[in-house]
């Protein structure tokens, strides 16, 4: 946990946000992209995007990921089996109307969210597929997730004060070439994208 204190508060006091992503494959990716910039880590700022079942989005900033969205509970872009962030009010009505548990909420939340919800499958191969064979429902949900990890960058973004020497994307959408496009076409004015 390297987060800055900054970047732990929310407007709910009783609520910090939280270090929880995934911080191995990233710091492995953040180092290879340092060898490839010819740099060591801790001069480098970079944003890192973990792209699988769920999606981390990491501020590295001389070597530590001072921010990053929790992705495992609810913060940040869809993934294909996660929701990402959804609006608080029309969440916690559905939390008290009585129709649904904790445990189905949380598991609209995580497992069940995303792609998933939206397309019934998180297989990436079964969601080209149908993009292939015209589906526009499902090119039109990965176009929202890719807008969502887009939006999560540009945030990113910001924290570096737009001194960034790489995006650099990993996980198994990373080898989507339709995924990677789409993020690409959004932030490439931002830095090199490795």
């Amino acid at each position: 946990d390297e987060m800055e204190d900054i970047a732990r508060y929310t407007g709910m006091p009783l609520i910090e946000r939280q270090s929880l992503f995934h911080a191995l494959n990233q710091k492995a990716v953040a180092l290879k992209a340092s060898n490839k910039l010819n740099k060591t880590y801790n001069d480098l700022n970079l944003i890192v995007a973990h792209l699988g079942g769920g999606i981390s989005v990491g501020v590295h900033q001389k070597g530590k990921v001072i921010d990053v969205n929790n992705a495992l509970d609810g913060d940040g872009p869809m993934s294909p089996e996660r929701s990402g962030t959804v609006p608080l009010g029309p969440l916690y009505k559905m939390a008290l109307s009585g129709d649904y548990t904790l445990k189905d909420i949380q598991r609209m939340n995580y497992g069940n969210g995303g792609l998933v919800a939206h397309l019934g499958t998180n297989d990436g191969l079964e969601i080209n597929k149908r993009i292939e064979a015209g589906d526009h429902h499902a090119k039109f949900m990965v176009e929202v997730m890719c807008y969502q990890i887009a939006k999560e960058i540009g945030s990113c973004a910001t924290v570096l004060k737009g001194e960034i020497d790489a995006i650099v994307i990993t996980g198994g959408l990373a080898y989507d070439d339709f995924i990677i496009d789409e993020i690409k076409s959004r932030v490439s004015f931002i830095s090199e994208i490795l």
